[in-house]
C-alpha cells in the first residue's frame, strides 16, 4: 500500500483537514457524556428545570456542530479518495499500455481488466474510509477511555481488560483472512476471463451448440466464488459478535461494580451514567473498527495485486534514435540470426532467421499453423524482443528507437482485423490524426475499400461498432489495410490480413501496393502462396525455422516444403486454384 501513496501527494490538505474536522466531531461526542452526568447529577438530582433545558440545548448544539464537522469530512474524504483513484487508474493504465507482450502475456488480459477496475475501486473505498473513519475511531477509544479514568480509575481497569481481548481476535481474523482476499480476487480473475471467452466466442459457442456447457463452467466458477466469499465472510463475522460480547460483559461489570462504588460514595449516578456511555461509544466504535479491518484487508489484498502489475517494468528499454535519422538507409528490414522463445514455452518459436528487405522490396513469408510467421512480425516493431541476434530497422537495432516514432514509421496490419467503435474517418486517423479526406480517400482506394465504402449513405462518416460487427470480414480486412496505410508508412506489415478477400480482390491490392507504395517496404504474410508469388523474396518457415529463402520460381524448385503448400492450394493440372 506504501508504494500507492505517491497518488495522495495532490490532495495533502484533505488528507489533514479531513480527520482534523472528523476529531473535531469525536471530540464533540466525548463532551456529552459529561454534560450529561451534570443534567442527572445537578439539573435532575436538585430539580432544576431550567439547568435540564439550558444543558439539554448544549446537547443539541454539540450535536448540530458534530453534524457539520461529519459532513465536512464526508466532502473531503471524497474528493481525496475519488482523486487518488482517478489518478491511479491513470498511471495503471498508462503503465499497462508500455508493458511488453511477455508482460501481458504473463499476468493475462482479464486479470489486468480486473485489477485496473475491482482492485483500483477496493484501494479507493480504502483511502475514504481511512480518512472518514481510521483516524475517528482509535482517537474516540483512546478520549473514552481517558474520559473514564478520569471519572474513575479504579472502574475503568474493566477497560484494560477488555481491550487485550478485542485485539487479539481482531490479528488473528486478519492473518486469517488477507490470504483469503487474495484467492478471492484470483477467482474474480478466472470468472472475468470466461466472461470475455463466451462474449468474444459467442458465435463459436452457439455454432457447436456449448452454450450448456459454458454455462455450468461459469456457474462453477461463480460457485466458487461464492464458496471462498462465504468462507471468509464466516471468519470476518465472528468478529462483531465477539466484540459486542465482550463489551457487553464489560458493562455488565460497571454496572455491577459502579452500583458498589455509587454506595461507597466514590461514584454519583450520573458519573455512572457517563461511564456506562463510554463504554457504549467504545463499544460502537470497536463494531465500526471491525468493519475496518474487513475494508482494509480487502484494500491491502488489492493493493498488492496493484503493485505487483506495477511491478512488471517495460522489459525493453525506449531508445533514442527515429527511424527519421536513417533515412537513406537502403536496408529497411534486417535480421541476423534471431532466435525467439515465449516465457513459459518449451521450444524456439523462431530459431536462427536471417533475411533482409530493402525500400521498395516485398518479403512474403509462409508456412503452416504455428510456424512462427506472426511471432516473426512482432519482432520488427519490438513487441517482443529476441532471445539472440538482432533486429535491424534502417541499419539500426531497433531497441535503440524509440517507441513511438519507430512504430509510427510502420503500418501493421494485425492477423485479427480489430476496428473501434466509431465512424469510419475516425478509424482511419489512428496513425495520423491529421489525415485529410483526400488521404483517407487515397488509403481506402489502394486497400480496394472505397468501393464499398463510397456507397454507404454517410460515406466516411458511417458509424462502426464495436469490433465492426456490422461489416463483413472482407470490409474489416480492407479497412484495417487502410488504416495502416494513412500516413505513408515506411514499412508495412500485412499478417495474413487478406485472408478474407477473394482472389480477384487480393490481386488488385498487391498491384495498388505496389504501385502507390513503391518506396514501402512490404512484409506480407500469407496462406496461400498464389498471394506472395511476385513477391521478390519469400521466407519458408517450418517449426519456427527458415527452410527455403528466395524468389517463387526457386523455391518452387529447391523447397519441398514450398512445393506442399502450393501443390495443396493448387491444381496440379489445371494450374488454377481450388474451388
Amino acid at each position: 500500500m506504501k508504494k500507492l501513496l505517491k497518488y495522495l501527494k495532490n490532495y495533502r490538505k484533505e488528507l489533514v483537514f479531513g480527520p482534523f474536522f472528523k476529531l473535531l466531531e469525536a471530540i464533540f461526542e466525548l463532551i456529552v457524556p459529561v454534560v450529561m452526568a451534570r443534567i442527572i447529577d445537578i439539573g435532575i438530582a436538585n430539580g432544576d428545570t431550567g439547568y435540564v433545558w439550558k444543558m439539554s440545548g448544549v446537547i443539541v448544539l454539540l450535536g448540530v456542530c458534530g453534524l457539520a464537522f461529519a459532513l465536512t469530512c464526508q466532502f473531503l474524504a471524497s474528493k481525496c479518495a475519488y482523486g487518488f483513484g482517478t489518478e491511479l487508474r491513470t498511471a495503471l493504465y498508462s503503465h499497462i499500455n508500455r508493458l511488453s507482450y511477455t508482460s501481458i502475456d504473463r499476468i493475462g488480459t482479464a486479470s489486468i481488466v480486473n485489477r485496473l477496475t475491482n482492485d483500483t475501486n477496493s484501494v479507493q473505498t480504502g483511502v475514504n474510509m481511512f480518512i472518514r473513519l481510521a483516524t475517528r475511531v482509535p482517537f474516540l477509544i483512546g478520549g473514552a477511555v481517558v474520559m473514564a479514568m478520569t471519572i474513575d480509575l479504579k472502574l475503568s481497569l474493566i477497560f484494560f481488560a477488555a481491550a487485550p481481548l478485542i485485539t487479539v481476535i481482531i490479528v488473528l481474523i486478519m492473518r486469517k483472512t488477507v490470504p483469503m482476499y487474495k484467492a478471492t480476487q484470483r477467482r474474480l480473475d478466472h470468472a472475468a476471463l470466461l466472461t470475455r471467452e463466451s462474449i468474444e466466442g459467442t458465435r463459436v459457442i452457439r455454432a457447436f451448440s456449448r452454450q450448456n456447457e459454458e454455462i455450468r463452467e461459469f456457474g462453477n466458477a461463480v460457485d466458487e466464488i461464492a464458496a471462498s466469499s462465504v468462507a471468509v465472510g464466516k471468519i470476518s463475522a465472528i468478529l462483531n459478535p465477539v466484540s459486542f460480547m465482550i463489551m457487553n460483559l464489560s458493562i455488565v461489570a460497571i454496572t455491577q461494580f459502579g452500583g458498589m462504588r455509587i454506595d461507597t460514595g466514590h461514584l454519583t449516578q450520573g458519573e455512572l451514567t457517563a461511564f456506562i456511555n463510554y463504554m457504549t461509544q467504545i463499544l460502537l466504535a470497536l463494531v465500526v473498527f471491525a468493519n475496518l479491518v474487513v475494508t482494509f484487508t480487502k484494500s491491502f489484498a488489492s493493493a498488492n495485486r496493484i503493485n505487483e502489475l506495477f511491478g512488471l517494468e517495460p522489459e525493453i528499454s525506449d531508445g533514442n534514435e527515429t527511424p527519421q535519422g536513417h533515412s537513406d538507409c537502403e536496408s529497411a528490414v534486417r535480421f541476423d540470426d534471431v532466435s525467439f522463445t515465449y516465457q513459459g514455452a518449451g521450444e524456439e518459436s523462431l530459431s536462427h532467421i536471417s533475411f533482409e528487405v530493402k525500400r521498395g522490396e516485398m518479403l512474403g513469408i509462409i508456412g503452416g499453423t504455428g510456424s512462427g510467421k506472426s511471432t516473426l512480425s512482432s519482432l520488427i516493431p519490438c513487441f517482443y524482443r529476441a532471445d539472440s541476434g538482432t533486429v535491424s530497422i534502417y541499419g539500426e537495432v531497433v531497441t535503440k528507437y524509440n517507441f513511438d516514432a519507430l512504430r509510427q514509421s510502420i503500418g501493421i496490419v494485425p492477423q485479427k482485423a480489430v476496428l473501434f467503435s466509431g465512424s469510419i474517418r475516425d478509424n482511419m486517423k489512428w496513425r495520423d490524426a491529421d489525415a485529410s479526406d483526400e488521404e483517407i480517400i487515397r488509403a481506402l482506394k489502394t486497400a480496394q475499400a472505397w468501393e464499398f465504402v463510397s456507397r454507404m449513405p454517410n460515406g466516411l462518416n458511417t458509424h462502426i461498432s464495436q469490433g465492426g460487427k456490422n461489416l463483413s470480414g472482407g470490409q474489416r480486412q480492407r479497412l484495417s489495410i487502410a488504416r495502416a496505410l494513412v500516413g505513408n508508412p515506411r514499412i508495412l506489415i500485412l499478417d495474413d490480413s487478406t485472408s478474407a478477400l477473394d482472389y480477384a480482390t487480393d490481386l488488385a491490392l498487391r498491384k495498388a501496393l505496389r504501385s502507390e507504395l513503391s518506396d514501402t517496404a512490404i512484409i506480407m504474410i500469407s496462406q496461400r502462396a498464389t498471394s506472395l508469388a511476385d513477391a521478390d523474396k519469400i521466407i519458408v518457415l517450418e517449426d519456427g525455422s527458415a527452410v527455403g529463402i528466395g524468389t517463387h520460381s526457386k523455391l518452387l524448385d529447391t523447397c519441398e516444403v514450398y512445393r506442399e503448400i502450393y501443390a495443396s492450394q493448387m491444381n496440379e493440372r489445371e494450374g488454377q486454384p481450388n474451388a
